[in-house]
């Protein structure tokens, strides 16, 4: 489903690729169709979707109308850039959410779970493009205070250091950006997964035995209310790299989701099919992940 939506999908894009490709130049119609049969599009739809599975399991998706480069050489040099983005995203937005999680069930009705639970509540309706657009204002255009957009500074020769420095200093909003609107649903899940956790006969045992509040929170509920939240978290991870999309145009950060926005303008078709390919089969394999760590994680998984 995901190659046959992969490739009809984006047929129906408004725009001709060869216009777009011409764009500002006057071509006559001869040019026209001899670039549309360069390309292939001058086939039947099903001849090039038959032409598109043959090249699929050999991870050619063809070649970018734009870039004039294969599809396959564009996604392995833009991967990396989302892979550092969305990685360090989502281990910051998991051990934010799950810490603040667990510590406002804990301490239901106080000021700490009212705080970060209205909090939380507040980041996770904000927009995300929205929000990027806010940083941006701020911190890179009134402030000045961080760079605008790319992964380091336009023709640096810095190393070591100073070039980690630099690609930090990048990082900061497009991060704040998806953390923000990312760890709320890992606290709010925590938070209720906890709840139910509470009032469990084995806490009651603990506390019986003399453990401390504290001991019971980490070692007994905790773990325990950590399953469900795990399966969120890997559902989530390979949406948090599609996701990227809004805030990779928005700080013209070198990702694929940069790359996917680039690609519509066109449309340049290849590219769009073999990023969402990509996209797709990410989230496959993070949901198969989630499977395989549940077994692991819940004993009564691998008695049924």
């Amino acid at each position: 489903m995901v190659v046959v939506l992969g490739f009809f999908a984006f047929r129906i894009l408004p725009g001709d690729p060869t216009r777009s490709m011409t764009r500002g130049r006057i071509m006559s119609p001869e040019q026209l169709e001899t670039l549309k049969r360069q390309f292939g599009l001058d086939e039947p739809l099903h001849t090039q979707f038959w032409i598109y599975l043959k090249n699929l399991p050999r991870l050619d998706f063809g070649e970018s109308y734009v870039y004039r480069r294969p599809v396959s050489d564009l996604i392995a040099e833009h991967l990396g850039a989302t892979l550092l983005l969305t990685g360090v995203s989502a281990a910051i937005a998991i051990a934010l959410g799950l810490w603040i999680g667990q510590r406002a069930a804990w301490r239901r009705g106080s000021w700490f779970d009212r705080l970060n639970t209205g909090s939380a509540l507040v980041l996770w309706s904000v927009p995300t493009f929205w929000l990027g657009l806010i940083l941006l204002l701020v911190f890179g255009g009134m402030l000045h205070w961080l760079p605008t957009g790319g992964l380091k500074t336009a023709g640096t020769t810095a190393t070591g250091i100073p070039l980690v420095w630099d690609v930090i200093r990048h990082m900061i909003m497009p991060v704040v950006t998806l953390v923000a609107v990312t760890y709320a649903q890992y606290l709010l899940v925590m938070r209720a997964s906890l709840l139910e956790e509470m009032h469990a006969d084995y806490l009651t045992t603990a506390r019986a035995k003399g453990l401390r509040e504290d001991l019971v929170r980490r070692r007994h509920a905790v773990p325990n209310a950590l399953l469900p939240t795990v399966t969120l978290v890997f559902l989530h991870l390979g949406g948090l790299i599609a996701g990227a999309v809004t805030v990779e145009a928005i700080f013209s950060w070198p990702g694929l989701g940069y790359l996917t926005y680039a690609a519509l303008s066109g449309p340049d078709l290849p590219l769009l099919q073999g990023t969402f390919v990509v996209f797709s089969s990410i989230v496959i394999l993070m949901n198969l992940a989630a499977d395989l760590l549940y077994r692991f994680l819940d004993p009564r998984v691998r008695a049924a």
